[in-house]
């Protein structure tokens, strides 16, 4: 069926184009009919559609309407000052500042004809904005770098005044949000820069709270709160329910806690997830947003700080054809992050992943992933009772809570199956004796269990500013370290603060690990009823370290601070 061409208004660039027998007038305006209804400019669907090159084009704009042509090639993008970028308009409009001189501010655009481009630009900088033709394919890669490089340039901002996020119903329907009650734009701007700030910062957690006479909002970065604005208690409503409307909530329902999940999509390969929680306080909906990085679980082992002959074990466990591995340890303490890294390890082609989790956290292409629903019955013994039937050759299981979930999963591994799972306990002796205690058989426990993992996180000393640490032999004795240790060869480091580290004197952190392989001795104790101290004294007669000797050989190799590892291996 032919594209209905009535009415349509040429571009200047368009209509030049036709006066010089470049194009006829019906194929311009068929060109811009698709154009339109493609959500494209002009240029850009002409140069794709290959009807006239992108050098062409450039260079008869440039001698047509006698302005000035540039190969951005040879630009260097890194003199692009980023106070003359509008997210909005460089990515609608399709046009960059690239120099400024006096008050004159020189923008490439592909169509010199893009009078409204220069007009908003000359809006939001007060300055006079002067076009320079660029080629539109070089255009466009330029601005993806531009994005890629600033990680701000959301898909939403294109076209709208909100987040196009890409929200998701169980059913994989996209979300409606069409209330009229929440479309606030300076609440909807104000979330946009708390979320934006939050993941430039790599920020893990966003908390809004509401109190009786003021509400905060605070960062959990690198393991720690701290507070980063407290808007006017007046909008505290507006905040939770935008909030709730782009996570799929109920928001006429504030007794209740509630779930949900919502997706930003930052660039064309990275996007990032927020899971949404909320809970009712006595004065308010207290929401708390957990950011769900994808690119995290592609850090590969040796970024996650085990020692050597950690990962060596941990990778020779997970690479047996059948057996359980458990990695242990309190919330957020990054069990999530050395599953993923391990099944990114494990996920070729001629393998079969299949994972539950409650609820999915990262999401990895090739990976079979199933969301528990504990209120349509599907549990994780269900899921993982699914999975034996779908010819898995490795199953993730996001946490053993119960003896059903426990049994299916030893099973699982006892009949040709690589399981891994996370338990809540508190190191790696005693997950063993909690699975006695949840009523597994010791046998079961003792035949199919390959490897234990226990781990922490600790914030890392920042590089520029950390500085030797003079601390008496009395608190290093006793804070775990051996006298053989005190040789001289090393110094304990301590946080000074920067502005690298924004004054805390800690940027990024490690994982603390105590990798606890099942020997024939262990599985002895195991089948005889032994404690979790006979395991640990065993595991420490065959040199596995415990959670505090590995955190003091971080304090060795100069990577935390002793209070650090003495705070988060408090024993």
């Amino acid at each position: 069926m032919a594209t209905s061409t009535a009415n349509v208004i040429l571009s200047g660039l368009g209509r030049a184009l036709v006066q010089h027998d470049l194009l006829k007038q019906a194929e311009a305006e068929r060109l811009q009919t698709e154009a339109n209804a493609a959500g494209h400019t002009f240029v850009e669907h002409l140069v794709s559609s290959k009807r006239l090159s992108a050098s062409k084009l450039a260079e008869f704009a440039s001698q047509t309407f006698a302005v000035p042509l540039l190969d951005l090639a040879a630009f260097d993008a890194s003199l692009i000052n980023n106070d003359w970028i509008d997210v909005k308009i460089v990515t609608t409009r399709r046009c960059l500042p690239l120099h400024k001189r006096g008050n004159r501010l020189y923008v490439a655009v592909s169509d010199p004809t893009n009078l409204q481009a220069l007009e908003e630009l000359r809006f939001k900088t007060n300055l006079i904005a002067e076009p320079i033709v660029v080629e539109d394919d070089k255009l466009a890669r330029l601005l993806n770098t531009i994005a890629e490089r600033n990680d701000k340039t959301l898909s939403n901002l294109v076209g709208n005044d909100d987040f196009d996020l890409d929200i998701k119903a169980d059913d994989g329907t996209p979300q409606q949000q069409d209330d009229a009650d929440v479309d606030d734009a300076p609440v909807v701007r104000y979330i946009q820069k708390i979320l934006l700030d939050a993941i430039n910062s790599g920020v893990s957690d966003i908390h809004f709270e509401p109190y009786e006479k003021f509400y905060r909002i605070r960062y959990r970065l690198d393991g720690v709160l701290q507070d980063v604005a407290q808007p006017p208690l007046a909008i505290k409503d507006k905040i939770s329910t935008r909030i709730k409307v782009i996570s799929k909530l109920d928001i006429s329902e504030k007794r209740i806690p509630q779930d949900g999940r919502m997706k930003l999509q930052l660039t064309k390969n990275r996007s990032i997830d927020f899971r949404v929680s909320t809970l009712p306080t006595l004065f308010g909906e207290k929401i708390v947003m957990r950011i769900l990085d994808s690119s995290s679980a592609m850090l590969g082992i040796d970024a996650l700080g085990y020692e050597p002959d950690q990962r060596d074990l941990l990778l020779n466990a997970i690479q047996r054809p059948y057996g359980m591995v458990l990695v242990t340890g309190p919330t957020g303490s990054g069990k999530t992050v050395s599953l993923y890294t391990c099944l990114n390890i494990l996920n070729k082609p001629g393998v079969n992943i299949s994972t539950a989790e409650d609820p999915a956290e990262i999401n990895l292409p090739g990976i079979n992933q199933v969301n528990v629903n504990d209120k349509a019955g599907l549990t994780f013994a269900a899921a993982l009772k699914s999975f034996l039937r779908q010819d898995p050759d490795v199953i993730m299981v996001g946490e053993i809570r119960d003896l059903e979930t426990a049994d299916i999963a030893i099973k699982a591994a006892q009949t040709g199956h690589m399981v891994l799972s996370t338990l809540h306990t508190n190191d790696a002796p005693g997950t063993l004796t909690r699975l006695m205690n949840m009523g597994v058989a010791p046998f079961n426990i003792a035949s199919s269990i390959l490897l234990i993992t226990a781990q922490r996180l600790a914030r890392r000393l920042c590089t520029s500013c950390k500085r030797p640490a003079d601390l008496p032999t009395e608190a290093l004795l006793q804070a775990g370290f051996k006298e053989t240790d005190l040789d001289g060869s090393w110094v304990p480091y301590r946080p000074v603060g920067c502005d690298v580290c924004k004054g805390s004197g800690y940027k990024g952190r490690v994982g603390i690990y105590e990798v606890m392989p099942v020997s024939e001795e262990i599985q002895r104790i195991i089948m005889s009823h032994g404690s979790s101290l006979d395991i640990a004294a065993q595991a420490q007669r065959e040199g596995v370290r415990n959670l505090r000797q590995s955190g003091l050989l971080k304090v060795k190799q100069g990577v935390t601070s002793l209070e650090e590892v003495e705070a988060v291996t408090n024993t």
